[in-house]
């Protein structure tokens, strides 16, 4: 690779899972892919200067800012990487975009519809001046994932009738697993809806390219209260802080039926409660001439079942998504040696700089995130409402489709 000498110079903010996720990204990116700009790890922001310091030190960042509103002010930044809770995306992001900074945010896009469409508006604006924004959907970029789009796409599988969707963690099965800011719906906006939830609505969306219309809904908090620990005393709303307990104010498992544009219908599964299921993502579109299915515990491997075939030789056929024609895999490793969940945010950076250095709008846009941050809404108004069929509440501001 012999990477362009134009840098792109980022300023990300927040430094935990997401930071060093997207850290890594940032400095692997332009070591296997042609670049139209060389990403430079400028500075990253973050309130506690010890914690920010040496977070910077490990990932490999130049400099540090404890405020990112310094962050957006200097003259050494092009994009601002937003890698913090939810509450904090609207005015990072709005401020970045008004400074004239490129943005990459983390989904969700925002902790609720209002914030989302000001979020959009904004990146509406920024884009007539050739500022872009993209929200950070990085399953998408699962090559396997891509593969199905691009088949469903070709018409391999036929007119979509059916899509089931999954997302199943574990990690706070545990009633004794401390309290986190995850748990606190002022800071997340939602719990295993949005956390985890966002991104097979996204991945489905994406996948069929088609839009869901409504949407029958159950939410469940199976723990109303958690230790808490560290930084996260006094958190917790009406917890009895004198016990270190702190109060569940979101959802621990979300579950819906969905319809969508043009009358497919769907499933869907969101909990972090799936005892065994560390990360398992699972996608089937069923059509009339086939079916598609994925798992992510199984990241480099897509099922196809072809019924054009003879009966007799029916069945699903497993693709090994590690050729070179494969979207992606032909700047990594040779056939058969598979890829991993960081390569997603990798593929995520290519696309984003790509895009920016060709100056068009990278997707999954900030319309196409608001798009799942009113299925999110229309959801909890369901769960609210007896499981009621809600249809998604349309945006009320100018939307940009992706380029």
């Amino acid at each position: 690779m012999s990477p362009t000498s134009t840098p792109l110079r980022i300023g990300m903010v927040g430094y935990a899972f997401m930071g060093a996720a997207h850290s890594h990204a940032w400095r692997t990116a332009p070591r296997f892919f042609d670049l139209p700009l060389r990403p430079e790890l400028t500075a990253i922001a973050g309130r506690n200067r010890d914690r920010v310091t040496a977070a910077a030190d490990t990932m490999g960042w130049q400099s540090i800012e404890t405020d990112w509103r310094a962050l957006i002010a200097r003259d050494d930044i092009d994009v601002i990487d937003i890698c913090t809770p939810g509450n904090t995306h609207r005015d990072i992001a709005i401020a970045a975009l008004e400074a004239g900074k490129h943005v990459l945010c983390e989904k969700p896009l925002a902790n609720s519809v209002a914030e989302a469409e000001e979020m959009n508006d904004a990146a509406v604006l920024a884009a007539k001046r050739g500022i872009f924004a993209m929200c950070g959907y990085s399953y998408r970029r699962t090559p396997a994932i891509m593969l199905a789009k691009q088949l469903i796409d070709e018409g391999r599988i036929g007119s979509i009738r059916q899509v089931r969707a999954q997302y199943l963690q574990d990690w706070l099965s545990d009633e004794n697993a401390p309290m986190t800011w995850r748990l606190d719906r002022e800071q997340s906006g939602s719990g295993a809806l949005g956390d985890i939830g966002a991104h097979i609505i996204d991945a489905a969306q994406f996948v069929t390219g088609l839009p869901i219309d409504g949407v029958s809904a159950m939410l469940n908090t199976f723990v109303t209260e958690r230790p808490l620990a560290g930084d996260l005393v006094g958190l917790g709303g009406s917890g009895d802080a004198s016990a270190g307990l702190g109060t569940v104010t979101v959802d621990d498992a979300a579950l819906f039926t969905a319809r969508f544009e043009g009358g497919p219908i769907g499933i869907f599964e969101a909990t972090r409660f799936a005892l065994g299921r560390k990360n398992a993502i699972r996608l089937e579109i069923n059509g009339s001439l086939g079916s598609l299915a994925f798992d992510f515990e199984d990241m480099n491997v897509l099922e196809l079942y072809d019924a054009t075939q003879p009966h007799h030789t029916q069945g699903f056929q497993r693709i090994q998504v590690t050729e070179p024609e494969h979207p992606y895999t032909g700047n990594w490793w040779p056939v058969g040696h598979g890829l991993g969940y960081e390569h997603g945010f990798t593929h995520q950076a290519v696309e984003f700089i790509t895009a920016i250095g060709s100056g068009i709008q990278p997707s999954p846009s900030f319309a196409e995130a608001l798009v799942v941050q009113q299925v999110l809404d229309a959801v909890e108004r369901s769960a609210a409402n007896d499981s009621r069929y809600t249809p998604v509440r349309q945006a009320t501001t100018s939307t940009e489709s992706s380029s």
